[in-house]
């Protein structure tokens, strides 16, 4: 039987008072007991009950305060309640408490989720309320941004401080339309990202389409830029190599069409046609070998070889146009001259071209030393120097980019490619070795490459 509250009170309060009324009615009248000692002892077994039934019908109310109170514990408070209005209440409470508790848990969860993501993404994030205030950023952007991690209700231009940036969000929260842009950032050592900004709107369909914020992803394509600019690079040197001697030729063949193949000059013509056809066939042969090296499949073929034996083929093979200029070639190193493991052609591909520079930019009658030796990282260095013109410092980082010349003019007039010290570094690089070079303005030049000695194949494109 469901009592209602109001009734349990009214039912308790007249069963009191009738016990109070009985037992001072039985010590005044038939005890004679005076009247205001017959109260008191009235009133104490009326107080007594009085409290267990007040205790009683508070039970639920202290109940509903524990489970209120134990909304933001870790534990879950239940109890038995009567079947009254505070009983109906109490178990309502309870189970909005245990409804709380397991979207509490969903919600904690989810955020947890959203952070282990937002940590494994390699882009950065940033998130900004209406107000533009910063409410979260990942940490790879605080590590692309190399910014602090106390970045909480300041804007993006207090942070970032890009215009762009500041103006692309502002127009996101105001349009709520997404909007995409490339930004640099000079204090990030230079970077460029793809940027993109969408707006958060509220998912309630009171207020739907109201914008609550803005989510900007980062994505660097510094790397990207580079190598398209490498590529816009080298097209543009590739076209010019070739149309130097394209037009050349052309230049000549049309003299010799026009009436010259008669005169005393025409076989002068064939040996200019026949010298920048032998230069366009050598810039498209180190072109294919460029991009042999450069492609997955280009493989090493490596096998022992004898340093000695080495140099010594290659030096039969570049003895005649060494001989033209006058040059003598010396060489000698640590004795014995370790063996090493490596691709035997591309390795006389390496010496044949850095001799080659070293006779073409030596002086005539001038000297060249080739030397050997074990250095302390267990690998063996290799060095070609020459007693030419030199190159200069500012020009040293860059010598090994294809096409790149120190003298334009005079590489071009001794008919050099500009991709031989580009094939020397890809093929040493892909020994496992690396290359650099020395030079004093007016004293000559110094390449230096060194080789494992046991066999540690690179890929090239490396």
């Amino acid at each position: 039987m469901k009592l209602r509250f109001h009734w349990r009170m009214s039912v308790h309060f007249v069963l009191l008072c009738l016990l109070f009324i009985g037992i001072y009615r039985y010590l005044y009248f038939s005890m004679k007991v005076p009247w205001f000692w017959s109260s008191l002892l009235g009133l104490l077994p009326v107080s007594f009950f009085a409290y267990l039934t007040f205790k009683n019908l508070a039970y639920p109310i202290q109940r509903m305060t524990e489970v209120v109170s134990g909304l933001t514990a870790d534990h879950q408070i239940r109890g038995t309640y009567p079947y009254d209005e505070l009983g109906d209440l109490s178990r309502t409470i309870d189970e909005i408490a245990s409804q709380l508790r397991k979207k509490i848990a969903e919600v904690s969860e989810d955020k947890e989720y959203l952070q282990t993501v937002l940590r494994g993404m390699m882009e950065g994030v940033l998130v900004v309320d209406e107000k533009k205030r910063i409410k979260m950023m990942n940490e790879a952007l605080r590590s692309l941004l190399s910014v602090s991690p106390d970045v909480a209700d300041k804007t993006p231009l207090e942070i970032i401080r890009n215009a762009a940036l500041e103006s692309s969000i502002q127009r996101v929260l105001q349009s709520g339309k997404s909007e995409g842009f490339e930004m640099e950032v000079p204090t990030a050592g230079g970077k460029t990202f793809e940027v993109n900004v969408v707006a958060i709107s509220s998912p309630s369909k009171e207020s739907i389409g109201k914008v609550l914020g803005a989510i900007t992803v980062f994505h660097d394509i510094t790397r990207l830029k580079r190598l398209e600019k490498i590529r816009q690079d080298f097209v543009a040197n590739v076209s010019h190599e070739l149309r130097t001697p394209l037009t050349t030729i052309k230049g000549y063949a049309e003299t010799l069409l026009d009436g010259a193949l008669k005169e005393d000059v025409a076989f002068q013509f064939v040996q200019v046609i026949n010298r920048h056809a032998d230069r366009l066939t050598k810039i498209v042969e180190d072109l294919l070998t460029l991009a042999k090296m450069e492609s997955k499949e280009f493989s090493l073929k490596p096998e022992r070889l004898s340093i000695s034996e080495l140099i010594d083929g290659t030096l039969d093979g570049i003895k005649e146009e060494a001989d033209k200029k006058g040059v003598s070639i010396s060489w000698g190193g640590s004795v014995p001259l370790p063996f090493i493991f490596g691709d035997r052609k591309g390795l006389e591909q390496v010496l044949i071209n850095l001799l080659d520079n070293a006779i073409k930019y030596g002086r005539e009658g001038g000297n060249i030393k080739i030397s050997v030796n074990e250095n302390p990282y267990a690998e063996i260095q290799v060095s070609v120097g020459d007693d030419g013109i030199g190159i200069p410092k500012e020009d040293l980082p860059r010598i090994f980019e294809r096409f790149y010349r120190v003298d334009k003019g005079r590489s071009k007039e001794l008919g050099g490619t500009g991709l031989g010290l580009s094939i020397v570094k890809h093929i040493v690089h892909a020994h496992g070795g690396k290359v650099w070079a020395e030079s004093q303005i007016g004293k000559g030049s110094t390449f230096y490459f060194t080789l494992p000695k046991q066999a540690k194949m690179n890929s090239p494109s490396s």
